[in-house]
C-alpha cells in the first residue's frame, strides 16, 4: 500500500502532509487490516511534520510526499528540490530550535538520503508498533 501526493511547498503543505499521514494509516488500517499503533500514528505526524517543514525552509518549491507501508513500518518519503544533504547538529539542550533532524533520527527505525537529478529524496522509517527507533 503506498501514495505519493504532490506539496505546493508552502506553509500549508505541513498541515495537509500530518493530514494526509493520517489518513493514509487509517485506511491502511481499515483497508488492509494493518495494525498501527497510537504511537506510529503521533510519530508519523511527526515525522512528516519535520521532512515537510525541513524542505519547506531549505528547498522552496514543490515537492513530493510518499506514503507506503513496507515490512511492518511506514516509510515517509519526501522529495525536493535542493542537493544539499541535511545534517543533524550536535545535541544542545540550550539551542532554541534546530532539533527537527534530531528527532527524526531519534524515533526512526532507518533514515536515508539519496540524491537524484533535481534534489534528493529523503526516507524515514517509522515502526508500525510504535517502538522507538534510532536511526543514527
Amino acid at each position: 500500500m503506498s501514495v505519493a501526493v504532490p506539496l505546493n511547498g508552502g506553509d500549508s503543505s505541513i498541515a495537509e502532509a500530518r493530514h494526509l499521514a493520517v489518513d493514509f494509516l487509517t485506511r491502511a488500517r481499515a483497508d488492509q487490516d494493518v495494525h498501527v499503533s497510537a504511537r506510529a500514528m503521533d510519530l508519523t505526524q511527526l515525522v512528516v511534520s519535520e521532512l515537510v517543514t525541513n524542505a519547506c525552509k531549505y528547498a522552496p518549491g514543490p515537492m513530493l510526499m510518499e506514503l507506503s507501508i513496507v515490512d511492518a513500518t511506514v516509510a515517509v518519503t519526501v522529495h525536493d528540490s535542493a542537493a544539499a544533504r541535511p545534517v543533524a547538529r550536535s545535541e544542545d539542550p540550550l539551542r532554541i530550535g534546530g532539533h527537527g533532524l534530531e528527532i527524526v533520527m531519534a524515533v526512526a527505525q532507518n533514515f536515508d538520503v539519496h540524491p537524484e537529478p533535481a534534489g534528493k529524496r529523503i526516507t524515514a522509517r517509522i515502526a508500525l508498533s510504535g517502538e522507538p527507533g534510532n536511526a543514527r
